[in-house]
C-alpha cells in the first residue's frame, strides 16, 4: 500500500516506514504530522475519488531537522573584475510513515 500526499510544495510517494525528507515544518522531534492524501493505491485498487479519500489518513513521526545539501552560487563577468560567490544550505524536516489507513 502507499500514497501520494502533498507535503510542503511538492507530492510524495510515501509507504509505511519510508523516511523522507520534506520541507521544514514547526514542529518538535517526537510529534505527529497528518496529512490527507491525494491518491492510495491498496493491493492492485486506485482510490482517487474524493469521497473514498475522506476516509483515508497519513500520519508521520517527526525525527530531526536535517539540512541539504551546499549549492555555490558564482556570478562573474568577464573583462570588468566583477566575481561574487553565495552559498545556501535549505532545511529539511525529516520524517517517518507511520501509518495510511482509515481516520
Amino acid at each position: 500500500m502507499y500514497a501520494i500526499v502533498r507535503a510542503g510544495g511538492r507530492q510524495e510517494k510515501v509507504s509505511v516506514d519510508d523516511v523522507l525528507d520534506i520541507d521544514r515544518v514547526p514542529d518538535d522531534a517526537g510529534s505527529t504530522v497528518t496529512w490527507d492524501p491525494l491518491l492510495v493505491v491498496d493491493d492492485g485498487k486506485v482510490v482517487s475519488d474524493s469521497t473514498e479519500l475522506g476516509g483515508y489518513k497519513v500520519t508521520a513521526e517527526v525525527l530531526r531537522e536535517v539540512k541539504g545539501p551546499k549549492i555555490n552560487i558564482v556570478k562573474f563577468k568577464n573583462k570588468t573584475g566583477y566575481m561574487k560567490r553565495q552559498g545556501h544550505r535549505q532545511t529539511y524536516t525529516q520524517v517517518r510513515v507511520t501509518g495510511i489507513g482509515a481516520k
